[in-house]
């Protein structure tokens, strides 16, 4: 398990998991608006 101790990019630390969180977040809104906008016509 060195790989995880050893994590370059810093999405372990607390600020890279809010980072990950809001992302998939987003990636959800955006794309329940596509769909809700395209369910309309």
């Amino acid at each position: 398990m060195t790989l995880l101790q050893e994590d370059p990019t810093g999405l372990s630390s607390p600020i890279g998991t809010v980072v990950v969180i809001a992302a998939l977040v987003a990636a959800i809104v955006v794309g329940l608006r596509a769909y809700w906008h395209n369910r309309k016509r």
